[in-house]
């Protein structure tokens, strides 16, 4: 390997291994509010979620599927 090779290839690994470590942040009780807030919900118009779930219905021929409770592991 050349030496720019190696140089690019260890920066590489020294920014996956930063992004990793610092990617999660452990959310404090106090800083829990600001998440809860109504403008990080993702249905809060309830007139734009019915037109979207409309749009789905027409092209896929499928409703329902929102709503389900559960983390956001999968597991319900």
């Amino acid at each position: 390997m050349n030496t720019p090779f190696r140089r690019l290839f260890a920066f590489s690994l020294l920014a996956g291994a930063v992004l990793a470590i610092t990617g999660c942040a452990h959310v404090q009780p106090w800083e829990r509010g600001h998440l809860a807030d109504r403008t990080m919900s993702a249905d809060r118009d309830p007139l734009e979620t019915a037109m979207a779930e409309h749009m789905w219905f027409s092209r896929e021929a499928a409703t329902g599927g929102r709503g389900v409770g559960g983390g956001g592991c999968g597991c319900n």
